[in-house]
């Protein structure tokens, strides 16, 4: 057993000073030491924007090359070597191929005799210190990535429960109970098809532990503070009376919610020393936060007792390495060309301004605000760089995203940001993508208004007709997306085009004189407020609205004492939970002919507007994934082409709307939309 000591964080008065670009910011110093080693103040002032790695280094070396093939892992940890016989005797039973990721804390080489795993593909064992319980393991392996191929992950560790005997409240001896999980939920092959069967046929199914295992409210123990403290790193408000959790850490999880525990950003230093402590630990509180979590991302946890599926089903199938999975409607994130230079951008700011000039300069604003918001593996691109396009185009298309709607800059025949999407028209690459205009006035403050313009809208000097002829080579191309045969188009903002259905009439007329069955037009649902379309979408020659929050949902102020808001904050405090609960509210009523719903990451303008953003609280990845869910269902019935569903955003990194990799998040944004798309 190896001894990690703790480091604790010493109390500090008044404000520190951190240089931020050429200018100081104040940060505030945490109030007082929190009194557990996860306490959300010593987090939020000890945290950087350094890319780092939150698991052993070591591990780097002992990484298995290959990418993984099977869709289900097992992860095991091991501390008592005398039990891991029985697990991998219970581990035959799996009627389909798995990976086999083992970590070691038992302090002595692990060697697995895996020749009866018949279907195990990838074996992996992996060293680290007896500290954080089978806790600190599991989320390392989150961390370093290596549950990111997976939709559903068998979850056990070599388990002795003296503390069970001590607790007459439960049933069951220590080997008692661990013969139950064993029992339950592997054991035989009529077991685990079972189980798999449930999963494959139940998609609110996220948590399946053995019977008697599911915990509520009464079973706090000493872990309330612990987990407030750690919900807060997710802007998560702890809810008393709503826990449920599956007690003993042996279970059958949906992979995402294990890969969502990324977002915490834990690492050793939250976890305590090792003195066989049987409740009050970060270790005890992730236990539940896993609970709490899936109940946010719209599972349910359950126990064997509810399952309902049988061993003689053929759903378990889907979980096969070579099912194929087609996902379940037409994701299309929002994609911004301003991450490379050009002329107007230089003359505007200064030589060399992108889009990350904004980011970068982004200054906190509370306690465990994300500014600034950095991308990780795709790190500072530039779209004039080869590849880029590429390999954004490969993590969306993994996660079930069908292509990109490219924002269209069109300034009165003037053209800005149009090389990323004319090099694509240009290649042979296979990637689908469509474009809305952004028909509005380009300004300082990113906003559309009519003071501080950079670039306008002119339609007096080039009519908005001239539009489709110059986006012509753009929308015959055979990658285009359409519906129903025809390209779609979006116009953000249709009513300031002057005579807009005249315009909208000839465009019809010039795509099919192209040679197209017509045009499919949507316009954004920007509501009144912005002048939005009012009255027959057919009176104003359109087919369809386009959702893009934030426009047009409900907005909810959040009270600003006690978040230790910046005293230069002028701006605007929301709730993202509660826009999110609302658009469900009005998804699983019936939703609307001819409107496309969408979702949002986030929205947080701070980078581009410091002390007066627009700035939700409450986006984490359950909470989307929940959201996108509700809003993948409410399009199911309609026919598969017009399952079309759109997401702010891509790659707004300056309005924190990002479903790229980030530092702060890594892929779990992207992994959400993976779970939703490919159950």
């Amino acid at each position: 057993m190896r001894k990690i000591t703790i480091g604790g964080v010493k109390r500090r008065t008044g404000r520190a000073m951190l240089k931020v670009g050429d200018k100081l910011a104040e940060s505030p110093a945490p109030a007082a030491p929190d009194d557990f080693p996860a306490g959300f103040s010593s987090w939020a002032y000890n945290r950087s924007s350094r890319l780092k790695a939150l698991y052993p280094g070591e591990w780097k070396k002992q990484f298995v090359a290959e990418p993984a093939t099977s869709r289900v892992a097992v992860v095991v940890h091991v501390f008592y070597t005398d039990l891991v016989a029985q697990i991998l005797q219970s581990l035959e039973a799996l009627p389909v191929q798995f990976d086999l990721i083992v970590t070691n804390a038992s302090g002595e080489p692990l060697s697995l005799d895996t020749s009866r795993l018949t279907n195990v593909d990838r074996v992996q064992v992996l060293d680290i210190a007896n500290h954080g319980r089978d806790i600190l393991p599991l989320v390392s392996v989150v961390n370093a990535g290596l549950l990111d191929p997976y939709e559903l992950v068998f979850k056990v560790h070599t388990k002795k429960s003296a503390w069970r005997e001590a607790h007459g409240e439960l049933a069951g001896s220590g080997d008692e109970w661990r013969e139950s999980f064993f029992s339950e939920l592997a054991g035989s092959v009529e077991t685990v098809t079972r189980v798999l069967n449930e999963f494959a046929s139940d998609p609110a199914l996220g948590i399946l532990t053995s019977t008697g295992n599911v915990l509520g409210p009464e079973f706090w123990g000493g872990d309330r503070e612990i987990v407030g403290s750690l919900l807060r790193r997710i802007q998560m408000d702890r809810d008393e009376d709503r826990l449920r959790f599956a007690a003993g850490s042996i279970y059958w999880v949906r992979g995402f919610l294990l890969q969502g525990l990324r977002a915490f950003e834990l690492q050793a230093t939250d976890f305590e020393e090792e003195a066989g402590q049987v409740d009050a630990t970060t270790a005890h509180a992730i236990e539940r936060i896993l609970g709490i979590v899936a109940g946010e991302a719209g599972y349910d946890v359950r126990d064997a007792s509810t399952l309902t599926a049988t061993a003689d089903g053929t759903a378990f199938e889907r979980f096969r390495a070579d099912a194929v999975v087609q996902p379940r409607a037409r994701v299309i994130p929002f994609y911004l060309p301003q991450f490379h230079t050009f002329p107007e951008n230089d003359e505007w700011w200064e030589k060399g301004f992108t889009e990350w000039s904004n980011v970068a300069a982004g200054t906190p604003l509370y306690p465990g605000h994300i500014q600034p918001l950095l991308p990780s593996e795709l790190g500072f691109y530039d779209l004039r760089t080869p590849g880029v396009r590429d390999a954004q185009y490969e993590l969306a298309t993994a996660a079930g995203l069908e292509g990109f709607m490219y924002y269209y800059y069109w300034f009165a025949g003037k053209k800005l940001m149009d090389l990323p999407v004319e090099e694509l028209v240009a290649s042979d690459s296979d990637q689908p993508f469509c474009i809305m205009w952004a028909n509005e006035n380009w300004t300082r403050r990113w906003d559309g208004s009519e003071k501080n313009i950079l670039i306008a809208q002119d339609y007096d000097r080039v009519s908005a007709k001239q539009f489709i002829h110059d986006v012509l080579h753009l929308i015959t191309d055979p990658r285009y997306i359409r519906i129903d045969d025809k390209p779609v188009i979006a116009v953000y903002r249709i009513t300031q085009i002057p005579d807009h259905v005249e315009v909208v009439a000839h465009w019809r007329r010039v795509a099919e004189e192209a040679g197209l069955p017509g045009l499919h037009l949507v316009t954004v649902d920007v509501g009144t407020s912005m002048q939005g379309v009012e009255g027959s979408l057919a009176e104003h020659g359109l087919d369809a609205y386009l959702e893009f929050a934030p426009h047009n949902m409900f907005w909810q102020s959040l009270p600003r004492d006690h978040r230790g808001l910046d005293e230069r904050f002028q701006g605007n405090l929301l709730s993202y939970p509660a826009m999110a609960e609302k658009a469900e509210e009005r998804l699983n009523t019936t939703p609307p002919a001819h409107r496309y719903p969408g979702v949002m990451v986030n929205f947080d303008n701070t980078a581009r507007r410091q002390w007066q953003p627009d700035m939700w609280y409450g986006s984490n990845p359950f909470t989307f994934r929940r959201w996108l869910n509700t809003t993948v269902s409410s399009v199911a019935e309609r026919p598969r082409d017009e399952r079309v569903v759109f997401v702010n955003a891509w790659n707004e990194w300056a309005e924190g709307a990002v479903l790229e990799p980030s530092q702060r998040y890594g892929r779990t944004y992207l992994l959400a939309v993976r779970d939703v798309l490919h159950r």
